[in-house]
C-alpha cells in the first residue's frame, strides 16, 4: 500500500491526484507535525487554567463571543458547537469530496496552529485510512467562517453522531466507527471550533474538480485536432511564430498541443493548395487563444488552490513558541470564492467553443459532410440532437457560470456581515465540469463520425483518440441510441482513457 505522511505544508494538485486513485495512499502524520499539534494542544491547557477569556476556549462563538463559558463546561460547550452547526441540507456531497475534505481538513491540524489533541487528528486520518465517510450535505456554508455547517458534518462522525458510510453503506456514525474497529472521542477545549472553522470542503470540492479540469483542456486540444481534421481545416493559425507574437502561455501551450496531435495527418497537406477555406471559422482557427484563456484562467486558481490546500484556515490561531492566541480571519473563503469562479468561466468556454465545433460538422450549410452525419439523412437524423443537448448544456453553463463570490448575505446577527459564498462557487464549478465533459464527449462522437468518411489518414495521435473511441462506440451506421454513446464517451474521458490515447499533451 502507498503511503503519504502529512505536515501540513505538502499537499498538491499531484498529491490530490494520489488521493483521488482508486487505490489510495494510507495517511499518517511526520513525526514534526505530530510534535507541532502536542505542542499546540499543551498550549490549549494552559490557557484554560488561566484567567484570560479567549475566544473559542472559554466563550461562546460568533455574536456570543461575549459570552463567558465556566470551567466546568468548556468540553460541553464543544460538542454543542458541533451538533448545533450539523445544520446542512441536501444530497451529501460526492464520496470523492467528502473523503477528501477529511484529508484536508487533517493536513490544515497538522500545522500547529489550531490546537486540537493528536488523537482527534490520529481518528480523522482513520476514517480516511478505513474508509469510512462523513455523511456531508451539500448545501448550507457560505464559506465565511469557513464551511462550518459541512465540516460540522464531519466532526459528528468523530463523536458517535449523525450518520456516516462504512464502504458505500450509510449507517449511523456510531455504527460505522464500530465496523471500523474505531471509537468516538470526547472533545477537549478549543477542538470543536478547530475541526469546523476554516475552508477545507469548498477546497476540496475545487481541488477535485482541478484534477478532472487538469486532464479536460488536454481532451479539449484533442477533440478540435479531430475536428480540424474533420472538416478539413488549416493548421497555419497553430505556427508558433504566431503565438511568440502574443506571448500568453497558455495559448502558446495550445497551440504546441495542437501541432503534436495533427503531426503525420495525410488529410492537412490534401487540401493545402485549395481555396476552400482561405479562414476557418473561429471556432477553429482560434482554439489556442480561447483553449489557452482557458488554460491560463486554471492556472491562476491551481496556484491559489495549491497554497487554500496548505493554509491554516481555522480561528483564532494559536503561536505557543509565542504565547498568542491571535483572533484574525484566515477563516473567509473569498480565494477559494473568486478561484472557482475563474475556474467555472474557463471551463465553460470549453464546452462553449467544442458546440460550435459541433455546429460546424452536422449543418450541412457550414461543410461538405453529410447533413447531421446521418448515413442517410432524412430516414436518420444523425446527430441533430446531439447537437440539441450540447446547445442546453452549454446555456446551463452559462447561467453556472455567474460568480457567486461577488454575492454576500450577512449571517449570525450581522456579526459575519461579509461572506464569500465558495462553497456554492467550488460546487456549481464542478457541475460546470460535469457538463463541459458531457460537450466534448458530442464533439468527439461527431468528429469521429465524420473522420471515418474521409479516405486520408488523420494525424497520429488523432486517428489513436478515433481508434480507443471506435473500441467502446461503433461508427453510427444508421439511427440508434445516443445517450448511451454519449455517456459512455464522456466516462472515457473521465476515466483518462482517451487522453492516453492522444499521448504526452501539455496542461496548465
Amino acid at each position: 500500500m502507498q503511503r503519504f505522511a502529512l505536515d501540513g505544508d505538502n499537499l498538491s494538485l499531484d498529491a490530490v491526484r494520489r488521493f483521488l486513485a482508486p487505490a489510495p495512499p494510507h495517511l499518517s502524520l511526520k513525526k514534526t507535525a505530530e510534535k507541532r499539534v502536542r505542542r499546540a494542544a499543551g498550549f490549549v491547557r494552559e490557557l484554560t487554567k488561566g484567567s484570560a477569556t479567549v475566544y473559542g476556549v472559554n466563550t461562546g462563538f460568533g455574536r456570543l463571543a461575549n459570552v463567558r463559558i465556566p470551567q466546568n463546561k468548556l468540553a460541553r460547550l464543544q460538542t454543542r458547537l458541533i451538533v448545533s452547526h450539523a445544520a446542512g441540507v441536501g444530497r451529501a456531497l460526492p464520496f470523492e469530496e467528502a473523503r477528501l475534505a477529511v484529508a484536508v481538513r487533517a493536513a490544515t491540524l497538522a500545522r500547529g496552529h489550531s490546537g486540537v489533541q493528536l488523537p482527534t487528528l490520529r481518528l480523522l486520518l482513520e476514517l480516511w485510512n478505513r474508509d469510512v465517510t462523513p455523511f456531508v450535505p451539500s448545501r448550507g456554508s457560505v464559506c465565511a467562517s469557513g464551511d462550518l455547517a459541512p465540516l460540522a458534518h464531519i466532526a459528528l462522525t468523530l463523536l458517535g453522531k449523525g450518520d456516516a458510510f462504512s464502504g458505500r453503506r450509510k449507517m449511523a456514525a456510531k455504527t460505522a466507527l464500530k465496523r471500523a474497529g474505531l471509537a468516538p472521542i470526547t472533545l477537549e477545549p478549543k477542538e470543536g471550533l478547530a475541526l469546523i472553522n476554516g475552508t477545507s470542503v469548498a477546497t476540496a470540492i475545487l481541488a477535485r474538480t482541478l484534477v478532472h479540469a487538469q486532464d479536460l483542456v488536454r481532451l479539449a486540444d484533442a477533440a478540435a485536432a479531430m475536428s480540424l481534421e474533420a472538416l478539413q481545416g488549416t493548421d497555419t493559425p497553430y505556427d508558433p511564430r504566431v503565438h511568440a507574437l502574443r506571448p500568453h502561455p497558455g495559448q502558446a501551450a495550445t497551440a504546441r498541443n495542437l501541432k503534436k496531435l495533427l503531426k503525420g495527418s495525410r488529410i492537412l497537406p490534401s487540401h493545402k493548395e485549395s481555396d476552400h477555406k482561405v479562414q476557418d471559422p473561429y471556432s477553429l482557427r482560434c482554439v489556442p487563444q480561447v483553449h489557452g484563456a482557458s488554460r491560463d484562467g486554471l492556472r491562476f486558481t491551481k496556484e491559489i488552490i495549491e497554497r487554500e490546500l496548505n493554509a491554516v484556515t481555522d480561528n483564532p490561531l494559536l503561536f505557543p513558541d509565542d504565547g498568542d492566541v491571535l483572533s484574525a480571519g484566515n477563516f473567509h473563503g473569498q480565494h477559494v470564492a473568486l478561484a472557482a469562479d475563474t475556474a467555472a468561466m474557463a471551463i465553460a468556454e470549453l464546452g462553449s467553443i467544442s458546440e460550435r465545433r459541433i455546429e460546424q460538422m452536422v449543418n450541412p450549410d457550414l461543410s461538405s459532410l453529410p447533413a447531421f452525419l446521418a448515413t442517410d439523412p432524412g430516414l436518420d437524423s444523425g446527430f441533430m440532437m446531439a447537437q440539441t443537448t450540447a446547445a442546453a448544456l452549454v446555456s446551463e453553463n452559462k447561467t453556472l457560470a455567474h460568480p457567486a463570490s461577488i454575492d454576500s448575505i450577512p449571517t449570525s446577527a450581522n456579526q459575519e456581515d461579509h461572506v464569500s459564498m465558495g462553497m456554492w462557487a467550488a460546487r456549481k464549478c464542478r457541475n460546470i465540469l460535469e457538463n463541459a465533459r458531457a460537450v466534448l464527449a458530442i464533439e468527439l462522437l461527431c468528429a469521429a463520425q465524420a473522420l471515418d468518411w474521409q479516405q486520408l489518414r488523420p494525424g497520429r495521435s488523432v486517428g489513436r483518440v478515433r481508434n480507443a473511441l471506435r473500441e467502446q462506440v461503433p461508427k453510427m451506421k444508421k439511427d440508434r441510441y445516443l445517450a448511451r454513446d454519449i455517456e459512455l464517451t464522456a466516462a472515457m474521458i473521465a476515466d483518462g482513457s482517451l487522453l492516453k490515447a492522444a499521448g504526452a499533451l501539455e496542461s496548465f
